[in-house]
């Protein structure tokens, strides 16, 4: 059997057609990310959509729609984070930010883990839909 060049082209998928934000809309989202950690749960609620999911570390475990804000009053609001090896991806109004963070606030050990949040651009504003962090030990 012969396979022409054209037949053995990937098809033409959505998610192959992924690409990046502008360098404004990686600074509104990165900024937006760090006020979800040292701002405290009524911003991170402010900029969570109502039905979003997210992982943490067990306990509590994974969170969806009213069942995050408990978590996050009490595990929000650190003083500073650092994030590196920070990374975007983007598919149509999807974004994915991944990063390593370090969280400091007082009398409580430095958190270290690896994070992704995912956002969605729903008429011209970005809300997050989900939040995963993996503690590093």
């Amino acid at each position: 059997m012969t396979v022409s060049i054209e037949t053995a082209k990937s098809p033409a998928h959505t998610a192959r057609k992924s690409g990046t934000l502008s360098p404004r809309e990686q600074g509104v989202l990165w900024n937006m990310e760090e006020l979800f950690w040292t701002s405290g749960a009524d911003n991170a609620r402010a900029t969570t959509a109502t039905n979003a999911i997210m992982v943490f570390p067990y306990p509590p475990g994974i969170l969806q729609g009213d069942q995050i804000w408990p978590h996050l009053r009490q595990n929000t609001g650190w003083r500073s984070v650092v994030m590196a090896e920070r990374r975007v991806m983007r598919c149509h109004d999807i974004a994915i930010l991944t990063y390593r963070v370090s969280a400091e606030k007082p009398d409580v050990p430095i958190y270290k883990a690896l994070c992704a949040s995912t956002y969605l651009n729903d008429e011209d504003t970005w809300l997050r839909i989900s939040h995963q962090q993996t503690a590093m030990v």
